[in-house]
């Protein structure tokens, strides 16, 4: 079976963690190339057009959050003014990554040392799951992962010093997403287009 080549554009690191970890745990044959990641939400909306025309020749998987927009089919007829190319894999999740993370409740119970029934079910439905996260670490008994995840004391810090190092470290050694999509129905999606993609290369 020959290698899909696959490029990558994403708000942070978290998010590029979680769509490597997608790609690797589909078991198809990806090989990923470049990944565009310049600083957030704008960045993404601005160079979609372009990434949408480039994925004639390269395929492309984009995920971005939903934050406060209406629903991701919105998001994606105002981020798109062309019609979207079968190359082009554009995901969102809802309503932030940091859901599609927390929906693999037991092991991130686990990894937080917390009860599992502090986590909700449906985690599309949280609001803010990064609030939701930073105040299940502050239940934690694990201090290195309080410290790191909950923003210090006084701080004017949304996140604490080393939100992303962690939640990274999760990523890759105890999320599972085929585990994690019964909790996200926006994680379901976007694995199964990872899982049953196919491009199309014109001559």
């Amino acid at each position: 079976m020959s290698d899909i080549p696959i490029n990558l554009a994403v708000e942070d690191d978290l998010s590029e963690a979680v769509l490597r970890e997608m790609l690797r745990q589909s078991q198809r044959p990806f090989s990923i190339g470049t990944c565009h990641k310049r600083g957030g939400y704008g960045y993404l909306k601005k160079i979609l057009p372009g990434i949408n025309h480039a994925a004639k020749g390269s395929p492309y998987l984009v995920l971005t959050d939903l934050d406060r927009n209406e629903c991701p089919l919105a998001l994606m007829t105002e981020w798109l003014s062309h019609p979207k190319h079968p190359n082009l894999i554009f995901r969102v999740a809802v309503t932030e990554v940091e859901a599609w993370l927390l929906a693999h409740r037991e092991a991130f119970s686990q990894f937080l040392g917390i009860p599992t029934d502090l986590i909700p079910y449906d985690l599309d439905a949280i609001p803010d799951p990064k609030q939701l996260l930073i105040n299940l670490a502050k239940r934690s008994k694990k201090r290195h992962l309080r410290d790191a995840i909950v923003p210090a004391p006084n701080s004017t810090a949304k996140t604490g010093k080393d939100y992303n190092g962690k939640l990274i470290e999760f990523v890759r050694q105890n999320w599972k997403a085929e585990l994690a999509k019964t909790h996200s129905q926006s994680l379901e999606r976007a694995f199964n287009a990872v899982i049953c993609f196919e491009p199309i290369w014109k001559n």
